[in-house]
């Protein structure tokens, strides 16, 4: 069973998916089941930092991802950041490897809940509010 927004990854071909309506069945991809991304809280063990950090801003919000800046590099790259709000609605935004790993939203500090960022090595992270 899935739930929503529950993120799923292939692991041959890459696809990623986001669950937008709950169900029974099993996703798969490439003829195998993809895998749930689990939202990691915690920053153990590794050298880059991942946990999206905010800070208030004139217009809304700035989410910095790591204490310190994240590598943004073909190899290894913040791919999108997303911003889930009080009233439900999810604000996301893609990066490419030339892009600082920051991102300025358009949302009120105190509408947010929590904060993803997808790491094209270190999967999903999450700083809830």
């Amino acid at each position: 069973m899935t739930t929503r927004g529950q993120i799923y990854k292939c692991e041959i071909c890459g696809n990623i998916v986001e669950v937008l309506h709950e169900g029974q069945g099993e996703l798969v991809c490439c003829g195998q089941p993809m895998l749930l991304q689990l939202e990691k809280t915690e920053e153990v063990g590794l050298t880059e930092k991942h946990l999206p950090v905010i800070e208030k801003t004139e217009k809304g919000i700035l989410v910095k991802i790591g204490s310190v800046p994240h590598p943004m590099e073909e190899a290894h790259s913040i791919e999108w950041i997303k911003v889930e709000r009080k009233d439900g609605r999810i604000c996301r935004k893609h990066l490419s490897p030339k892009d600082k790993p920051e991102m300025e939203f358009n949302v009120s500090p105190e509408e947010v809940v929590a904060v993803y960022e997808y790491c094209n090595l270190h999967r999903l992270w999450v700083t809830r509010v």
